[in-house]
């Protein structure tokens, strides 16, 4: 697992589990299924940069579609466990329900630096923030909306569209002021037909919200459009909501500090 890609406590989850999506796809081809159509990820523990053993099995596999199942262990420890699904296209009727929100442009949005200490995956990619809502700004909403490209410049692929619909900070720190640790337990994300045609370039905007929260548990559902309004996908994930008192990142000790820098 990439160091880069860090987050609280291990890896950041989406590039988890896009890396288990490159792994798990390779299988699929196998037996003649490409395009991915939903991937549904465990968090069993932290992942931390060392290899990942992944046990991947095909239950079922048709002319057209192909299920895997597929668990993830360190040091014989299982870090993970989830589930793929993989269909070819065929004919059939049309619909978009989720329609990208009018925004200004990437260009005409000022950039967002995350501090080092809250994330340091964020180094990885390009926030720019297309709304005054803004992560520990203490806003009245749980609700992100952003424009984000990778800084390596990569293409948006299955893998970085599942990366992408958890890159935002969680949807509750656009009302809180003060940071605390709300991991990953579980994400699904589905993608649609727009990425058949080849994956698109450059920027997407990213839509994450707060469905429910209570008794420390929080449903966040996130939506990534490309830059010419395409739905690409749309995700859920059941999160942690722990309290300030539990472990920090960094060494687990210390409290995250600095604000965030928000402009040109």
């Amino acid at each position: 697992m990439d160091p880069l890609w860090w987050s609280w406590e291990g890896a950041h989850g989406g590039h988890v589990a896009a890396t288990v999506l490159a792994a798990v796809r390779d299988r699929a081809a196998a037996v003649g299924i490409r395009p991915a159509r939903a991937l549904t990820t465990h968090f069993l523990a932290p992942v931390d940069a060392r290899p990942i053993a992944l046990s991947v099995a095909v239950p079922s596999a048709g002319r057209r579609a192909a299920t895997c199942a597929f668990t993830g262990h360190q040091d014989g420890k299982p870090v993970l466990a989830g589930s793929a699904l993989f269909g070819q296209a065929r004919p059939g009727p049309s619909y978009e329900g989720k329609t990208a929100p009018e925004v200004p442009s990437p260009a005409d949005c000022p950039p967002l630096d995350l501090p080092a200490g809250l994330a340091p995956f964020a180094e990885q990619v390009e926030l720019r923030p297309a709304t005054e809502d803004l992560p520990l700004a203490g806003g009245e909403k749980a609700e992100l909306l952003a424009w984000v490209r990778f800084a390596d410049g990569r293409p948006l692929d299955a893998g970085a569209v599942v990366t992408l619909t958890d890159v935002l900070p969680p949807a509750l720190y656009a009302r809180w002021r003060t940071p605390r640790p709300v991991p990953t337990a579980e994400l699904t994300v589905h993608f649609t037909d727009a990425l058949d045609a080849g994956a698109p370039e450059g920027w997407a905007l990213v839509r994450i919200r707060t469905e429910q929260a209570g008794s420390g548990w929080a449903i966040d559902d996130s939506t990534v459009w490309s830059v010419d309004g395409r739905l690409l996908a749309v995700a859920r994930q059941a999160r942690v909501v722990r309290s300030t008192q539990d472990q920090e990142p960094g060494d687990g000790r210390t409290a995250v500090s600095g604000g965030l820098n928000h402009g040109n």
